[in-house]
Protein backbone atom coordinates (compact mmCIF):
# COMPACT_ATOMS: atom_id res chain seq x y z
CA UNK A 1 0.00 0.00 0.00
CA UNK A 2 2.62 2.52 0.82
CA UNK A 3 4.74 1.73 -2.03
CA UNK A 4 1.47 1.75 -4.49
CA UNK A 5 1.20 6.24 -1.99
CA UNK A 6 4.76 6.68 -3.34
CA UNK A 7 4.48 5.84 -7.01
CA UNK A 8 1.54 7.83 -7.42
CA UNK A 9 2.87 10.57 -5.60
CA UNK A 10 5.81 10.63 -8.25
CA UNK A 11 3.96 10.87 -10.75
CA UNK A 12 1.79 13.84 -9.38
CA UNK A 13 4.67 15.68 -9.51
CA UNK A 14 6.56 14.59 -12.76
CA UNK A 15 2.69 15.69 -14.38
CA UNK A 16 2.69 18.89 -12.45
CA UNK A 17 6.47 20.01 -13.54
CA UNK A 18 5.81 19.29 -17.52
CA UNK A 19 2.38 21.33 -17.18
CA UNK A 20 4.37 24.29 -15.12
CA UNK A 21 7.47 24.35 -17.98
CA UNK A 22 4.74 24.51 -20.36
CA UNK A 23 3.20 27.64 -19.66
CA UNK A 24 6.70 29.16 -19.23
CA UNK A 25 7.28 32.02 -21.97
CA UNK A 26 9.12 30.98 -25.35
CA UNK A 27 12.41 32.01 -26.65
CA UNK A 28 12.21 32.33 -30.05
CA UNK A 29 15.58 30.99 -31.82
CA UNK A 30 17.75 34.08 -33.12
CA UNK A 31 17.19 35.25 -36.43
CA UNK A 32 19.94 34.13 -39.05
CA UNK A 33 22.09 37.19 -40.46
CA UNK A 34 20.38 37.65 -44.29
CA UNK A 35 23.58 37.83 -46.69
CA UNK A 36 23.71 40.97 -48.95
CA UNK A 37 22.66 40.63 -52.29
CA UNK A 38 24.98 41.78 -55.42
CA UNK A 39 24.42 45.90 -56.43
CA UNK A 40 26.31 47.25 -59.30
CA UNK A 41 24.29 50.62 -58.35
CA UNK A 42 27.47 53.35 -57.47
CA UNK A 43 30.65 54.99 -58.34
CA UNK A 44 34.06 53.67 -58.57
CA UNK A 45 37.74 54.50 -59.57
CA UNK A 46 39.70 51.99 -61.65
CA UNK A 47 43.64 51.79 -63.00
CA UNK A 48 45.52 49.41 -65.11
CA UNK A 49 47.45 49.09 -68.19
CA UNK A 50 47.16 47.81 -71.84
CA UNK A 51 48.70 47.83 -75.47
CA UNK A 52 47.65 49.77 -78.73
CA UNK A 53 47.64 50.27 -81.82
CA UNK A 54 47.14 52.99 -84.42
CA UNK A 55 47.39 53.34 -88.08
CA UNK A 56 46.69 56.16 -90.49
CA UNK A 57 46.59 56.38 -94.15
CA UNK A 58 48.56 60.07 -95.05
CA UNK A 59 49.35 61.80 -98.57
CA UNK A 60 51.22 65.16 -99.23
CA UNK A 61 49.26 68.62 -100.35
CA UNK A 62 50.12 71.76 -101.11
CA UNK A 63 50.73 74.36 -98.60
CA UNK A 64 49.21 76.68 -98.99
CA UNK A 65 45.95 75.35 -100.87
CA UNK A 66 45.85 71.78 -99.49
CA UNK A 67 45.50 70.60 -103.20
CA UNK A 68 46.63 66.69 -103.35
CA UNK A 69 49.70 66.26 -105.00
CA UNK A 70 49.00 62.44 -105.42
CA UNK A 71 45.94 60.64 -104.67
CA UNK A 72 47.87 57.25 -103.74
CA UNK A 73 47.56 57.34 -99.58
CA UNK A 74 50.34 55.93 -97.53
CA UNK A 75 49.45 53.42 -95.09
CA UNK A 76 51.62 53.39 -91.40
CA UNK A 77 51.35 52.91 -87.80
CA UNK A 78 52.88 52.48 -84.97
CA UNK A 79 52.37 49.75 -81.67
CA UNK A 80 53.28 50.20 -77.67
CA UNK A 81 52.15 50.40 -74.15
CA UNK A 82 49.70 52.20 -71.83
CA UNK A 83 48.49 53.36 -68.74
CA UNK A 84 44.69 54.00 -67.76
CA UNK A 85 42.90 55.61 -64.85
CA UNK A 86 39.21 56.18 -64.94
CA UNK A 87 36.32 57.43 -62.85
CA UNK A 88 32.47 56.34 -63.55
CA UNK A 89 28.77 55.79 -61.95
CA UNK A 90 26.53 52.90 -62.59
CA UNK A 91 22.91 52.16 -62.16
CA UNK A 92 21.63 48.91 -62.43
CA UNK A 93 17.85 48.34 -63.54
CA UNK A 94 15.21 45.77 -64.34
CA UNK A 95 17.42 43.07 -62.00
CA UNK A 96 20.16 42.25 -64.75
CA UNK A 97 20.85 45.18 -66.69
CA UNK A 98 23.60 48.44 -66.01
CA UNK A 99 23.78 51.62 -67.38
CA UNK A 100 26.62 54.12 -66.45
CA UNK A 101 28.71 56.97 -67.04
CA UNK A 102 32.84 56.90 -67.14
CA UNK A 103 35.69 58.85 -68.03
CA UNK A 104 39.14 57.68 -68.23
CA UNK A 105 42.97 59.50 -69.33
CA UNK A 106 46.02 57.24 -70.72
CA UNK A 107 49.58 57.66 -70.23
CA UNK A 108 51.08 56.44 -73.41
CA UNK A 109 54.06 55.31 -75.43
CA UNK A 110 52.71 54.24 -78.90
CA UNK A 111 54.82 54.67 -81.54
CA UNK A 112 55.56 54.11 -85.03
CA UNK A 113 57.32 55.15 -88.04
CA UNK A 114 56.01 58.04 -90.49
CA UNK A 115 57.41 57.49 -94.13
CA UNK A 116 56.35 60.56 -96.81
CA UNK A 117 54.04 59.46 -99.66
CA UNK A 118 58.07 59.29 -101.83
CA UNK A 119 59.40 57.36 -99.10
CA UNK A 120 62.31 59.81 -99.51
CA UNK A 121 61.89 61.51 -95.68
CA UNK A 122 60.68 59.24 -92.31
CA UNK A 123 60.42 59.99 -88.68
CA UNK A 124 59.25 58.45 -85.29
CA UNK A 125 55.35 59.67 -84.82
CA UNK A 126 54.02 58.60 -81.29
CA UNK A 127 50.80 58.83 -79.54
CA UNK A 128 51.63 60.15 -75.94
CA UNK A 129 48.65 61.01 -73.96
CA UNK A 130 45.03 60.12 -74.52
CA UNK A 131 41.37 61.12 -72.84
CA UNK A 132 38.01 59.63 -73.39
CA UNK A 133 34.20 60.35 -71.93
CA UNK A 134 31.56 58.30 -72.71
CA UNK A 135 28.79 55.54 -71.64
CA UNK A 136 28.25 51.91 -71.26
CA UNK A 137 25.38 50.00 -71.24
CA UNK A 138 25.46 46.07 -69.93
CA UNK A 139 24.13 42.69 -69.31
CA UNK A 140 24.33 40.62 -65.67
CA UNK A 141 24.48 36.63 -66.70
CA UNK A 142 25.31 36.44 -62.83
CA UNK A 143 25.44 38.90 -60.03
CA UNK A 144 29.13 39.28 -60.24
CA UNK A 145 29.74 39.45 -63.81
CA UNK A 146 29.13 42.26 -66.03
CA UNK A 147 29.55 42.13 -69.76
CA UNK A 148 28.96 45.42 -71.65
CA UNK A 149 29.33 47.41 -74.79
CA UNK A 150 30.69 51.19 -74.60
CA UNK A 151 30.92 54.44 -76.79
CA UNK A 152 31.97 57.79 -76.35
CA UNK A 153 34.07 60.94 -77.55
CA UNK A 154 38.02 60.57 -77.50
CA UNK A 155 40.89 62.91 -77.74
CA UNK A 156 44.28 61.82 -78.32
CA UNK A 157 47.85 63.72 -78.60
CA UNK A 158 50.32 62.69 -81.17
CA UNK A 159 53.74 64.76 -80.72
CA UNK A 160 55.28 66.34 -83.27
CA UNK A 161 57.82 64.62 -85.93
CA UNK A 162 61.39 65.27 -87.44
CA UNK A 163 61.53 63.78 -91.09
CA UNK A 164 65.22 62.68 -92.22
CA UNK A 165 66.52 61.73 -95.53
CA UNK A 166 66.14 58.09 -95.83
CA UNK A 167 68.77 58.32 -99.01
CA UNK A 168 72.05 58.85 -97.85
CA UNK A 169 73.05 60.22 -94.51
CA UNK A 170 69.54 60.95 -92.14
CA UNK A 171 70.29 64.32 -92.16
CA UNK A 172 67.18 65.79 -90.74
CA UNK A 173 65.11 68.01 -93.38
CA UNK A 174 61.34 69.36 -92.34
CA UNK A 175 58.81 69.17 -89.40
CA UNK A 176 55.43 68.66 -88.84
CA UNK A 177 53.62 69.89 -85.77
CA UNK A 178 52.09 68.15 -82.44
CA UNK A 179 48.39 67.28 -82.68
CA UNK A 180 45.43 66.42 -80.82
CA UNK A 181 43.10 64.27 -82.78
CA UNK A 182 39.28 64.19 -82.11
CA UNK A 183 36.90 61.93 -82.73
CA UNK A 184 34.43 58.57 -81.46
CA UNK A 185 35.64 55.12 -80.04
CA UNK A 186 33.23 52.34 -79.27
CA UNK A 187 34.37 48.86 -77.80
CA UNK A 188 33.68 46.34 -75.26
CA UNK A 189 34.26 44.11 -72.77
CA UNK A 190 33.70 42.50 -69.16
CA UNK A 191 33.78 43.55 -65.21
CA UNK A 192 34.10 40.53 -62.95
CA UNK A 193 33.73 40.76 -58.91
CA UNK A 194 36.89 39.56 -57.41
CA UNK A 195 36.32 36.59 -55.15
CA UNK A 196 38.94 37.93 -52.25
CA UNK A 197 37.77 38.02 -48.63
CA UNK A 198 37.57 41.36 -47.20
CA UNK A 199 37.96 42.43 -50.78
CA UNK A 200 33.89 42.75 -51.51
CA UNK A 201 34.34 46.38 -53.46
CA UNK A 202 37.40 45.20 -55.58
CA UNK A 203 36.69 44.32 -59.36
CA UNK A 204 38.61 43.33 -62.62
CA UNK A 205 37.73 44.94 -65.66
CA UNK A 206 39.06 43.98 -69.41
CA UNK A 207 38.05 46.68 -72.19
CA UNK A 208 38.15 46.44 -75.91
CA UNK A 209 38.27 49.66 -77.91
CA UNK A 210 38.45 51.21 -81.21
CA UNK A 211 38.73 54.94 -82.18
CA UNK A 212 38.47 56.81 -85.63
CA UNK A 213 39.38 60.34 -85.89
CA UNK A 214 39.19 63.23 -87.55
CA UNK A 215 41.34 64.05 -90.18
CA UNK A 216 43.77 66.65 -90.29
CA UNK A 217 46.51 68.61 -92.41
CA UNK A 218 49.66 69.61 -90.73
CA UNK A 219 51.38 72.24 -92.70
CA UNK A 220 55.10 70.91 -92.74
CA UNK A 221 58.18 73.40 -92.23
CA UNK A 222 62.06 72.88 -92.75
CA UNK A 223 64.52 72.37 -89.92
CA UNK A 224 65.06 76.63 -89.89
CA UNK A 225 61.17 76.72 -89.20
CA UNK A 226 60.31 78.08 -93.42
CA UNK A 227 57.29 76.85 -94.82
CA UNK A 228 58.23 73.67 -96.86
CA UNK A 229 55.82 74.29 -99.59
CA UNK A 230 53.81 71.29 -98.86
CA UNK A 231 51.12 69.61 -95.82
CA UNK A 232 50.36 66.02 -94.61
CA UNK A 233 46.55 64.69 -94.97
CA UNK A 234 46.44 62.77 -92.25
CA UNK A 235 43.50 59.73 -91.18
CA UNK A 236 44.35 58.08 -88.00
CA UNK A 237 42.80 55.03 -86.31
CA UNK A 238 43.94 53.02 -83.23
CA UNK A 239 42.76 49.93 -81.30
CA UNK A 240 43.29 48.99 -77.42
CA UNK A 241 42.97 46.58 -75.33
CA UNK A 242 43.56 47.43 -71.48
CA UNK A 243 43.04 45.23 -68.12
CA UNK A 244 42.33 47.55 -64.47
CA UNK A 245 41.41 47.06 -61.45
CA UNK A 246 38.39 48.32 -59.69
CA UNK A 247 37.11 49.63 -56.65
CA UNK A 248 33.53 50.40 -56.26
CA UNK A 249 31.84 52.85 -53.70
CA UNK A 250 28.08 51.41 -53.41
CA UNK A 251 25.39 53.86 -52.70
CA UNK A 252 24.16 53.22 -49.20
CA UNK A 253 25.88 50.01 -49.20
CA UNK A 254 24.68 46.32 -50.51
CA UNK A 255 20.86 45.88 -51.28
CA UNK A 256 19.68 43.52 -47.83
CA UNK A 257 16.48 41.21 -48.79
CA UNK A 258 14.27 41.70 -45.77
CA UNK A 259 10.92 39.74 -45.03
Amino acid sequence: MNKLLIATAAVALATAGTAGAADLPYKAPPMQAVAPVQTWTGCWVSGGVGYGMWNQESHEETNPGLVSLNNTDVTHGGRGWLGRVGVGCDYQFASSFVIGAFGDYDWANIHGTFDSENFLLAGNEKLSRQWAAGGRIGYLPSPNLLTFISGGWTEARFDGVTLSSTVGPAVALDTFPSNDYRGWFIGGGYEYQVPWAGFNGLYWKTEYRYSNFRTADLAVSTIAGLNAGFAEHMQKYEQTVTTSLVWRFNWGGPVVARY
